[in-house]
Protein backbone atom coordinates (compact mmCIF):
# COMPACT_ATOMS: atom_id res chain seq x y z
CA UNK A 1 0.00 0.00 0.00
CA UNK A 2 1.39 3.41 -0.98
CA UNK A 3 1.26 6.37 1.41
CA UNK A 4 2.11 9.94 0.50
CA UNK A 5 4.07 11.51 3.36
CA UNK A 6 4.45 15.12 4.41
CA UNK A 7 7.64 16.32 2.73
CA UNK A 8 9.98 18.76 4.51
CA UNK A 9 9.09 21.60 2.13
CA UNK A 10 5.37 20.95 2.49
CA UNK A 11 4.29 23.61 4.98
CA UNK A 12 1.54 23.35 7.56
CA UNK A 13 -0.52 26.02 5.82
CA UNK A 14 -0.49 24.03 2.59
CA UNK A 15 -1.39 20.86 4.48
CA UNK A 16 -4.30 22.59 6.18
CA UNK A 17 -5.55 23.78 2.80
CA UNK A 18 -5.39 20.24 1.42
CA UNK A 19 -7.40 19.01 4.38
CA UNK A 20 -9.98 21.75 3.85
CA UNK A 21 -10.32 20.86 0.15
CA UNK A 22 -10.69 17.19 1.03
CA UNK A 23 -13.37 18.02 3.59
CA UNK A 24 -15.31 20.35 1.29
CA UNK A 25 -14.98 18.40 -1.94
CA UNK A 26 -14.93 14.74 -0.85
CA UNK A 27 -16.39 14.38 2.65
CA UNK A 28 -19.20 16.90 3.13
CA UNK A 29 -20.95 15.88 -0.14
CA UNK A 30 -21.23 12.31 1.22
CA UNK A 31 -22.74 13.30 4.56
CA UNK A 32 -26.30 12.07 4.82
CA UNK A 33 -28.93 11.60 7.50
CA UNK A 34 -29.25 8.05 6.17
CA UNK A 35 -25.91 7.27 7.85
CA UNK A 36 -27.30 8.02 11.30
CA UNK A 37 -26.91 4.94 13.53
CA UNK A 38 -26.12 2.80 10.48
CA UNK A 39 -22.73 1.34 11.38
CA UNK A 40 -22.34 -0.70 8.20
CA UNK A 41 -23.28 2.18 5.89
CA UNK A 42 -20.84 4.52 7.66
CA UNK A 43 -18.07 1.93 7.34
CA UNK A 44 -18.73 1.66 3.60
CA UNK A 45 -18.55 5.42 3.08
CA UNK A 46 -15.34 5.72 5.09
CA UNK A 47 -13.80 2.84 3.12
CA UNK A 48 -14.54 4.72 -0.11
CA UNK A 49 -12.93 7.90 1.24
CA UNK A 50 -9.72 6.45 2.66
CA UNK A 51 -7.96 5.91 -0.68
CA UNK A 52 -8.67 9.55 -1.49
CA UNK A 53 -7.20 10.66 1.85
CA UNK A 54 -4.11 8.54 1.18
CA UNK A 55 -3.69 9.95 -2.32
CA UNK A 56 -3.96 13.49 -0.93
CA UNK A 57 -1.28 12.77 1.68
CA UNK A 58 -3.67 13.18 4.61
CA UNK A 59 -3.70 9.67 6.06
CA UNK A 60 -2.70 8.89 9.66
CA UNK A 61 -1.51 12.33 10.81
CA UNK A 62 -0.94 10.89 14.32
CA UNK A 63 1.48 8.08 13.40
CA UNK A 64 5.15 8.17 12.33
CA UNK A 65 6.14 7.56 8.70
CA UNK A 66 7.44 4.10 9.67
CA UNK A 67 3.80 3.12 10.26
CA UNK A 68 2.46 4.88 7.17
CA UNK A 69 1.65 8.16 8.92
CA UNK A 70 2.57 11.81 8.48
CA UNK A 71 4.64 12.06 11.66
CA UNK A 72 3.04 15.33 12.75
CA UNK A 73 3.76 16.94 16.10
CA UNK A 74 0.88 17.58 18.48
CA UNK A 75 0.80 21.26 17.55
CA UNK A 76 0.64 20.33 13.87
CA UNK A 77 -2.08 17.79 14.60
CA UNK A 78 -4.11 20.50 16.30
CA UNK A 79 -4.29 22.40 13.01
CA UNK A 80 -5.00 19.32 10.90
CA UNK A 81 -7.58 17.73 13.22
CA UNK A 82 -9.50 20.99 13.63
CA UNK A 83 -9.81 21.27 9.87
CA UNK A 84 -10.75 17.60 9.52
CA UNK A 85 -13.24 17.98 12.36
CA UNK A 86 -15.44 20.24 10.26
CA UNK A 87 -16.83 17.06 8.69
CA UNK A 88 -18.38 14.05 10.41
CA UNK A 89 -16.55 11.83 7.91
CA UNK A 90 -13.06 13.29 7.46
CA UNK A 91 -11.45 12.04 10.71
CA UNK A 92 -12.55 8.49 9.94
CA UNK A 93 -11.46 8.81 6.32
CA UNK A 94 -8.03 10.03 7.46
CA UNK A 95 -7.92 7.25 10.10
CA UNK A 96 -7.53 9.71 12.95
CA UNK A 97 -10.92 9.16 14.57
CA UNK A 98 -11.71 7.60 17.94
CA UNK A 99 -11.48 4.95 19.23
CA UNK A 100 -8.93 3.67 16.69
CA UNK A 101 -6.70 6.75 16.89
CA UNK A 102 -6.00 6.53 20.66
CA UNK A 103 -5.86 2.73 20.44
CA UNK A 104 -3.08 3.06 17.85
CA UNK A 105 -1.16 5.34 20.21
CA UNK A 106 -1.65 2.85 23.06
CA UNK A 107 -0.49 -0.08 20.94
CA UNK A 108 2.48 1.91 19.65
CA UNK A 109 3.60 2.80 23.19
CA UNK A 110 2.79 -0.40 25.09
CA UNK A 111 2.46 -3.14 22.48
CA UNK A 112 4.97 -5.93 22.05
CA UNK A 113 6.48 -6.44 18.58
CA UNK A 114 4.01 -9.29 18.06
CA UNK A 115 1.03 -7.16 19.13
CA UNK A 116 2.10 -4.35 16.83
CA UNK A 117 2.37 -6.75 13.90
CA UNK A 118 -0.94 -8.44 14.62
CA UNK A 119 -3.08 -5.47 15.68
CA UNK A 120 -1.43 -2.09 15.11
CA UNK A 121 -0.46 -2.52 11.47
CA UNK A 122 -3.91 -3.71 10.25
CA UNK A 123 -5.49 -0.90 12.30
CA UNK A 124 -3.22 1.70 10.74
CA UNK A 125 -3.92 0.34 7.26
CA UNK A 126 -7.67 0.61 7.83
CA UNK A 127 -8.20 -3.13 7.42
CA UNK A 128 -9.78 -3.57 10.86
CA UNK A 129 -11.48 -1.52 13.58
CA UNK A 130 -11.14 -1.68 17.35
CA UNK A 131 -12.75 -0.49 20.58
CA UNK A 132 -11.69 0.35 24.13
CA UNK A 133 -13.74 -1.42 26.81
CA UNK A 134 -13.50 0.24 30.20
CA UNK A 135 -16.96 1.59 31.10
CA UNK A 136 -19.38 -0.75 32.90
CA UNK A 137 -23.05 -0.55 33.88
CA UNK A 138 -23.93 0.30 37.46
CA UNK A 139 -22.38 -0.50 39.93
CA UNK A 140 -19.25 -0.89 37.79
CA UNK A 141 -16.65 1.54 36.54
CA UNK A 142 -17.68 4.79 34.88
CA UNK A 143 -16.07 8.10 35.69
CA UNK A 144 -14.49 6.28 38.63
CA UNK A 145 -12.32 3.48 37.16
CA UNK A 146 -11.57 2.16 40.67
CA UNK A 147 -15.09 0.65 40.64
CA UNK A 148 -13.98 -1.87 38.01
CA UNK A 149 -15.98 -5.11 38.26
CA UNK A 150 -14.69 -7.02 35.24
CA UNK A 151 -12.17 -9.55 36.54
CA UNK A 152 -9.38 -11.55 34.92
CA UNK A 153 -7.96 -14.66 36.57
CA UNK A 154 -4.79 -16.51 35.61
CA UNK A 155 -5.11 -19.91 33.96
CA UNK A 156 -2.59 -22.50 32.84
CA UNK A 157 -2.76 -21.04 29.31
CA UNK A 158 -3.14 -17.36 30.10
CA UNK A 159 -6.17 -15.52 31.45
CA UNK A 160 -9.94 -15.89 31.79
CA UNK A 161 -11.93 -12.64 31.72
CA UNK A 162 -15.49 -12.23 32.98
CA UNK A 163 -17.42 -8.97 33.08
CA UNK A 164 -20.06 -6.68 31.64
CA UNK A 165 -19.09 -3.60 29.59
CA UNK A 166 -21.43 -0.85 28.48
CA UNK A 167 -21.38 2.15 26.09
CA UNK A 168 -18.23 0.94 24.39
CA UNK A 169 -17.61 3.22 21.42
CA UNK A 170 -16.71 1.40 18.21
CA UNK A 171 -17.87 -2.01 19.46
CA UNK A 172 -20.10 -2.90 16.52
CA UNK A 173 -17.88 -4.24 13.74
CA UNK A 174 -14.69 -4.11 15.81
CA UNK A 175 -12.15 -6.88 15.23
CA UNK A 176 -10.59 -6.55 18.66
CA UNK A 177 -11.09 -4.73 21.95
CA UNK A 178 -8.66 -3.36 24.50
CA UNK A 179 -10.37 -4.52 27.71
CA UNK A 180 -9.61 -3.11 31.14
CA UNK A 181 -10.08 -5.76 33.84
CA UNK A 182 -9.12 -6.20 37.47
CA UNK A 183 -6.57 -8.87 38.39
CA UNK A 184 -5.10 -9.95 41.73
CA UNK A 185 -2.23 -7.60 40.89
CA UNK A 186 -4.44 -4.68 39.95
CA UNK A 187 -6.15 -3.29 36.82
CA UNK A 188 -4.71 -4.66 33.58
CA UNK A 189 -5.33 -4.09 29.87
CA UNK A 190 -5.97 -7.08 27.62
CA UNK A 191 -6.31 -7.36 23.85
CA UNK A 192 -9.37 -9.50 23.14
CA UNK A 193 -10.37 -10.52 19.64
CA UNK A 194 -14.10 -10.16 19.11
CA UNK A 195 -14.39 -13.61 17.52
CA UNK A 196 -13.39 -15.09 20.87
CA UNK A 197 -16.29 -17.40 21.94
CA UNK A 198 -16.30 -15.78 25.39
CA UNK A 199 -16.85 -12.31 23.92
CA UNK A 200 -20.37 -11.22 23.00
CA UNK A 201 -21.79 -7.97 21.62
CA UNK A 202 -25.23 -7.78 23.24
CA UNK A 203 -26.51 -4.70 21.44
CA UNK A 204 -25.64 -1.36 19.92
CA UNK A 205 -27.03 1.52 21.97
CA UNK A 206 -28.67 4.39 20.08
CA UNK A 207 -27.25 7.64 21.40
CA UNK A 208 -27.28 11.37 20.68
CA UNK A 209 -24.20 11.19 18.45
CA UNK A 210 -25.35 9.11 15.47
CA UNK A 211 -22.10 9.39 13.50
CA UNK A 212 -20.00 7.51 16.08
CA UNK A 213 -17.94 4.94 14.16
CA UNK A 214 -19.03 1.50 15.34
CA UNK A 215 -21.75 2.98 17.55
CA UNK A 216 -21.78 2.39 21.31
CA UNK A 217 -21.99 -1.26 22.30
CA UNK A 218 -22.90 -3.34 25.32
CA UNK A 219 -20.54 -6.30 25.79
CA UNK A 220 -20.58 -9.47 27.84
CA UNK A 221 -17.41 -11.42 28.59
CA UNK A 222 -17.99 -14.87 30.09
CA UNK A 223 -14.95 -17.05 30.77
CA UNK A 224 -13.30 -15.24 27.87
CA UNK A 225 -9.99 -17.08 27.60
CA UNK A 226 -6.95 -15.30 26.17
CA UNK A 227 -3.27 -16.16 26.09
CA UNK A 228 -0.57 -14.67 28.26
CA UNK A 229 0.46 -12.59 25.26
CA UNK A 230 -2.89 -10.75 25.35
CA UNK A 231 -1.72 -8.43 28.15
CA UNK A 232 -1.14 -4.93 26.82
CA UNK A 233 1.47 -3.15 28.88
CA UNK A 234 2.17 -4.38 32.41
CA UNK A 235 0.00 -6.53 34.64
CA UNK A 236 -1.43 -4.37 37.42
CA UNK A 237 -0.62 -1.11 35.61
CA UNK A 238 -3.77 -0.86 33.48
CA UNK A 239 -4.98 2.44 34.91
CA UNK A 240 -1.58 4.05 34.40
CA UNK A 241 -1.34 2.69 30.87
CA UNK A 242 -4.94 3.71 30.09
CA UNK A 243 -4.17 7.25 31.24
CA UNK A 244 -1.40 7.43 28.64
CA UNK A 245 -4.15 6.71 26.11
CA UNK A 246 -6.83 8.97 27.59
CA UNK A 247 -4.91 12.26 27.80
CA UNK A 248 -4.09 12.31 24.06
CA UNK A 249 -7.63 11.11 23.32
CA UNK A 250 -9.17 14.04 25.20
CA UNK A 251 -6.93 16.54 23.46
CA UNK A 252 -7.67 15.06 20.03
CA UNK A 253 -11.39 15.29 20.75
CA UNK A 254 -10.90 18.98 21.55
CA UNK A 255 -9.13 19.54 18.23
CA UNK A 256 -11.81 17.83 16.15
CA UNK A 257 -14.76 19.37 17.98
CA UNK A 258 -13.38 22.91 17.66
CA UNK A 259 -13.66 22.29 13.93
CA UNK A 260 -17.18 20.94 14.24
CA UNK A 261 -18.37 23.93 16.28
CA UNK A 262 -16.65 26.27 13.83
CA UNK A 263 -18.64 24.75 10.98
CA UNK A 264 -21.91 25.31 12.86
CA UNK A 265 -20.95 28.95 13.43
CA UNK A 266 -20.01 29.41 9.76
CA UNK A 267 -23.42 28.10 8.68
CA UNK A 268 -25.21 30.33 11.20
CA UNK A 269 -23.25 33.41 10.10
CA UNK A 270 -24.20 32.77 6.48
CA UNK A 271 -27.83 32.47 7.55
CA UNK A 272 -28.02 35.70 9.58
CA UNK A 273 -26.29 37.58 6.76
CA UNK A 274 -29.09 36.53 4.41
CA UNK A 275 -32.17 36.36 6.63
CA UNK A 276 -34.29 39.46 7.25
CA UNK A 277 -36.96 39.89 9.90
CA UNK A 278 -39.01 42.89 11.02
CA UNK A 279 -37.47 45.01 8.30
CA UNK A 280 -33.83 44.38 9.16
CA UNK A 281 -31.18 41.80 8.45
CA UNK A 282 -30.59 39.51 11.42
CA UNK A 283 -26.88 40.29 11.31
CA UNK A 284 -27.70 43.93 12.07
CA UNK A 285 -29.23 43.04 15.45
CA UNK A 286 -26.92 43.61 18.41
CA UNK A 287 -28.06 40.40 20.11
CA UNK A 288 -26.98 38.41 17.05
CA UNK A 289 -23.71 40.32 16.87
CA UNK A 290 -23.06 39.53 20.55
CA UNK A 291 -23.67 35.82 20.00
CA UNK A 292 -21.28 35.79 17.05
CA UNK A 293 -18.63 37.66 19.05
CA UNK A 294 -18.99 35.38 22.08
CA UNK A 295 -18.72 32.32 19.84
CA UNK A 296 -15.52 33.51 18.21
CA UNK A 297 -14.06 34.25 21.64
CA UNK A 298 -14.98 30.75 22.80
CA UNK A 299 -13.33 29.19 19.75
CA UNK A 300 -10.23 31.37 20.09
CA UNK A 301 -9.79 30.54 23.76
CA UNK A 302 -10.40 26.84 23.07
CA UNK A 303 -7.82 26.85 20.30
CA UNK A 304 -5.21 28.58 22.48
CA UNK A 305 -5.73 26.18 25.40
CA UNK A 306 -5.51 23.21 23.05
CA UNK A 307 -2.35 24.51 21.39
CA UNK A 308 -0.74 25.20 24.77
CA UNK A 309 -1.45 21.64 25.90
CA UNK A 310 -0.22 20.29 22.57
CA UNK A 311 3.06 22.22 22.82
CA UNK A 312 3.62 20.82 26.33
CA UNK A 313 3.07 17.30 25.00
CA UNK A 314 5.56 17.96 22.19
CA UNK A 315 8.05 19.05 24.84
CA UNK A 316 7.55 15.80 26.75
CA UNK A 317 5.99 17.53 29.73
CA UNK A 318 3.23 16.10 31.91
CA UNK A 319 -0.17 17.50 30.95
CA UNK A 320 -2.26 15.85 33.65
CA UNK A 321 -3.54 19.22 34.84
CA UNK A 322 -3.53 21.09 31.53
CA UNK A 323 -5.35 18.34 29.62
CA UNK A 324 -8.10 18.21 32.25
CA UNK A 325 -8.55 22.00 32.19
CA UNK A 326 -8.56 22.02 28.40
CA UNK A 327 -11.07 19.19 28.19
CA UNK A 328 -13.48 20.94 30.57
CA UNK A 329 -13.24 24.33 28.91
CA UNK A 330 -13.36 23.15 25.30
CA UNK A 331 -16.19 20.66 25.85
CA UNK A 332 -18.33 23.43 27.34
CA UNK A 333 -17.21 26.16 24.93
CA UNK A 334 -17.98 24.19 21.75
CA UNK A 335 -21.40 23.39 23.18
CA UNK A 336 -22.05 27.09 23.69
CA UNK A 337 -20.96 27.86 20.13
CA UNK A 338 -23.15 25.19 18.56
CA UNK A 339 -26.11 26.14 20.77
CA UNK A 340 -25.83 29.81 19.76
CA UNK A 341 -25.59 28.79 16.10
CA UNK A 342 -28.81 26.82 16.38
CA UNK A 343 -30.48 29.69 18.24
CA UNK A 344 -29.50 32.22 15.58
CA UNK A 345 -31.05 30.02 12.90
CA UNK A 346 -34.37 29.61 14.67
CA UNK A 347 -36.52 26.73 13.43
CA UNK A 348 -33.98 25.91 10.72
CA UNK A 349 -31.42 25.30 13.45
CA UNK A 350 -33.76 22.77 15.06
CA UNK A 351 -34.30 20.86 11.82
CA UNK A 352 -32.24 18.31 9.95
CA UNK A 353 -32.25 20.55 6.86
CA UNK A 354 -28.76 21.65 7.93
CA UNK A 355 -26.13 19.83 10.01
CA UNK A 356 -26.29 22.39 12.83
CA UNK A 357 -28.82 20.45 14.91
CA UNK A 358 -26.75 17.29 14.44
CA UNK A 359 -23.63 19.13 15.57
CA UNK A 360 -25.50 20.23 18.69
CA UNK A 361 -26.45 16.62 19.43
CA UNK A 362 -22.93 15.36 18.76
CA UNK A 363 -21.13 17.93 20.93
CA UNK A 364 -23.36 17.59 23.98
CA UNK A 365 -21.95 14.19 25.10
CA UNK A 366 -18.39 15.52 25.11
CA UNK A 367 -19.07 17.02 28.54
CA UNK A 368 -19.41 13.41 29.74
CA UNK A 369 -17.16 11.37 27.43
CA UNK A 370 -13.54 10.93 28.57
CA UNK A 371 -14.49 12.01 32.08
CA UNK A 372 -17.41 14.21 33.11
CA UNK A 373 -16.71 17.90 33.67
CA UNK A 374 -17.75 17.56 37.31
CA UNK A 375 -15.18 14.81 37.93
CA UNK A 376 -12.36 16.77 36.31
CA UNK A 377 -13.30 19.91 38.27
CA UNK A 378 -13.28 18.03 41.57
CA UNK A 379 -9.91 16.43 40.77
CA UNK A 380 -8.41 19.75 39.72
CA UNK A 381 -9.78 21.51 42.77
CA UNK A 382 -8.24 18.97 45.14
CA UNK A 383 -4.94 19.14 43.26
CA UNK A 384 -4.77 22.96 43.42
CA UNK A 385 -5.77 23.06 47.09
CA UNK A 386 -3.20 20.42 48.00
CA UNK A 387 -0.51 22.32 46.11
CA UNK A 388 -1.45 25.48 48.00
CA UNK A 389 -1.04 23.73 51.35
CA UNK A 390 2.25 22.15 50.26
CA UNK A 391 3.66 25.50 49.17
CA UNK A 392 3.01 26.97 52.64
CA UNK A 393 4.70 24.13 54.50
Amino acid sequence: MHFKHLSPEDGLVALRERVRQFVDQACIPLESNDLSHDVAALDRVLASLRPQAQAAGLYLPQLPPSLGGLGLSWVERAVVLEEAGRSFLAPGAMNCAPPDQPNMISLMRHGTPGQKERYLLPLAQGKVRSCFAMTEPQPGAGSDPSMLKTFATRTSKGWSITGHKWFITGASGADFAIVLAMTDDGPTQFIVETRNPGYQLLRTIDAMDPYAIGGHGELLLQDCCVGADAVLGEVGQGLRDAQVRLEPARLSHCMRFIGRARRALEIAQDYVNQRSSFGAQLSELQQIQAMVADSHMDLHASRLMTLDCASRMDAGQSVKTESAMTKIFVSEAVNRVADRAAQMMGALGMSDDTVVSLIVRELRPFRIYDGASELHRATLGRRFLKANVSNKE
